[in-house]
């Protein structure tokens, strides 16, 4: 089990790449069961990490 700081740290690491792919996207949800269901934090990263992903959608089909 990570801590909230590893977790957050690691997250920052992963979208900071240049090239999101489908793994990024696993790694993050990876990263969110590490957090307790009712962690702030794992709230904010789901809805941030729902975000992104419509954003790659989008960036794919245009």
């Amino acid at each position: 089990m990570l801590t909230e700081s590893e977790v957050s740290r690691s997250w920052n690491r992963l979208f900071k790449s240049k090239g999101i792919t489908e793994d990024t996207f696993e790694n993050a949800e990876n990263l969110l069961t590490e957090l307790r269901p009712e962690s702030p934090l794992r709230h904010r990263l789901s809805n941030e990490l729902e975000e992104l992903k419509k954003l790659h959608a989008s960036r794919i089909n245009a």
